[in-house]
């Protein structure tokens, strides 16, 4: 009996030992191993192989933009909600938006993504999907985390990488329509806004700290545009508001890559002097128009050089398919992975295109016109029963399965368009 009670003993101890070794280091779940990593300028995944970014924005879905629906007056999420609300009343609005949410992108747009050869997809979101304000036709609990974890589970059936962007975030961190803020970025300035926004993070890294689907935070979009006096003070606060962010994130999760984009449209990385500050962080850069060439973007070459991490090409397009072939050239020889914006909006210029709807062209007017007055309104306003059906009809042509493939701009990548 004591034979076997010692024996039994040492088949405990082993047992215990082993399951030591395999959780002790991942007291969130899994090794660091599992998740994509920093290694000097490059990416690595978990099966030790280099990972060169290439993909899309899967931009207007969880953050519309006005240009991408064929309005340019109307140009962010809080002033489409308001034209929307006056044209066809708040209710259809509402309706309106959950309709869009559901068919804009789906699994078969995913699985289209996958299928050209991309291997990583970028998520602009708004920061209002986690909080209980009034966003997307939704007032109180927001569906932030259920959409995303429907997405993920989307890109683990099509082995692709997923990066959150917060395009938006609370006070504004651009002062333009592109972050839906009143014209000023008070992010930079504003300690109630940067509370809420390192909160928010917090609450997101948490929450996905074990999911290797995600490659990594890229904590805003655009900081700092160009138009104010102030530009230079605020570019400034700028590394601060990283560091405390990172450090909040830090806190639940010790395992994702923190992405830092430049101001100034993601292409100024002057303001950045301490880039060892956290040891799974690199940057990310924008870049519409001028020339496709290497000098084009040596000042970003020159900057990751010198902190030794990778770099990555977060928005790049809107550009003639040679254009963009070059510009991939550039970007492959220069080791800077890329993901085009968008992957899709009326018209085309993205991989896929949405054909504008019957009646569309009055909703673009009532969007165009004049609206500061409440009798400015009413004249301007079409009929809605027409206007509700036209937008019905966006919705419906937003439906991959009615979508028009862009092949040569997929081409122009180096992707397979079918």
């Amino acid at each position: 009996m004591r034979r076997i009670s010692l024996k039994f003993c040492y088949y405990l101890l082993f047992a215990v030992l082993f399951v030591s070794c395999k959780t002790e280091p991942t007291k969130q779940g899994l090794s660091a191993e599992a998740f994509v990593r920093v290694s000097g300028q490059d990416l690595i995944m978990p099966n030790g192989e280099k990972l060169f970014i290439k993909g899309t924005n899967l931009g207007n879905w969880m953050n519309p933009e006005g240009y991408m629906f064929g309005f340019n007056k109307t140009n962010s999420p809080g002033r489409m909600n308001q034209m929307f609300s006056e044209l066809v009343g708040p209710d259809l609005t509402k309706e309106f938006w959950t309709q869009f949410k559901n068919n804009y992108i789906t699994l078969d747009d995913i699985e289209f993504i996958a299928s050209t050869g991309a291997n990583t997809i970028r998520l602009p979101f708004h920061y209002k999907l986690f909080t209980d304000e009034d966003y997307m036709g939704i007032t109180g609990q927001q569906d932030g985390f259920a959409r995303i974890d429907t997405l993920i589970s989307w890109c683990k059936k099509t082995n692709l990488y997923l990066i959150l962007d917060m395009h938006d975030a609370p006070g504004g961190q651009t002062g333009d329509n592109i972050d839906d803020s009143f014209g000023y970025p008070w992010l930079l300035e504003s300690e109630a806004s940067q509370k809420q926004f390192f909160e928010i993070w917090t609450r997101i890294a948490d929450y996905y700290k074990n999911e290797p689907t995600i490659l990594g935070y890229e904590l805003v979009n655009e900081p700092i545009a160009p138009y104010f006096p102030n530009m230079e003070e605020l570019n400034a606060k700028l590394e601060p508001l990283y560091k405390k962010a990172v450090a909040a994130i830090r806190t639940v999760d010790t395992n994702h890559i923190i992405l830092l984009g430049g101001s100034q449209w993601n292409g100024n990385f002057k303001p950045f002097t301490d880039s060892k500050f956290d040891d799974k962080i690199m940057y990310t850069c924008h870049r519409y128009g001028g020339e496709p060439t290497k000098e084009a973007i040596q000042s970003i070459i020159q900057f990751r050089d010198s902190v030794n991490l990778p770099m990555y090409m977060g928005e790049i397009g809107h550009n003639t398919n040679e254009w963009m072939a070059s510009f991939c050239k550039v970007m492959e020889e220069n080791n800077i992975g890329w993901t085009f914006w968008p992957y899709k909006k009326i018209d085309g210029s993205s991989f896929v295109g949405i054909t504008p709807p019957a009646g569309w062209d009055k909703v673009v007017a009532f969007s165009e016109a004049a609206r500061g007055t409440y009798k400015e309104i009413r004249d301007a306003r079409p009929d809605q029963n027409e206007s509700w059906k036209a937008m019905q009809g966006f919705v419906e042509n937003s439906k991959f399965k009615n979508n028009v493939i862009q092949k040569e701009y997929i081409k122009a990548l180096g992707l397979k368009p079918e």
